[in-house]
């Protein structure tokens, strides 16, 4: 599959949870890693998803939002993964950051420029990547 997604996970469904209007699918992916994805319950249906189930998971990287203090607050975004910046690449106007998480698994986010100066963002410091479940596209063989 060609996508423009740059994080992109392969992974086993370890649950599903459908509701009238919503499903909450479970994807378990390397390094032991979950994700939480929320989808229309017509297209879970769609898909035929099922426990056991090989997915992928899709998420933007300009949907990927990162934390280095949450100043004692907790999140409602689901996803929540925390590792050690790996890498810090500069533009013109925004920047390319990569997360490397325990397992080999890596997630890259978009941000601006100012965002990288306010969290002062380097090389080997630890930080958390946060997404909503809405944000997280699921794909499966048809």
């Amino acid at each position: 599959m060609k996508t423009s997604a740059r994080n992109r996970y392969t992974g086993t469904i370890k649950d599903i949870e459908s509701g009238p209007v919503t499903t909450e699918v479970t994807l378990e992916i390397a390094g032991g890693h979950v994700l939480a994805a929320t989808l229309t319950t017509a297209s879970a249906k769609r898909m035929k998803l099922h426990k056991g189930q090989h997915a992928l998971a899709l998420v933007k990287a300009s949907s990927v939002v990162l934390v280095t203090d949450s100043d004692g607050y907790v999140l409602s975004a689901r996803n929540q993964l925390t590792g050690s910046v790996s890498r810090v690449e500069r533009g013109a106007v925004s920047t390319v950051v990569e997360l490397s998480l325990p397992g080999g698994v890596e997630v890259t986010s978009t941000v601006t420029n100012d965002a990288v100066d306010d969290l002062e963002l380097h090389t080997g410091q630890a930080a958390t990547a946060i997404f909503k479940a809405y944000q997280v596209f699921v794909a499966v063989k048809a």
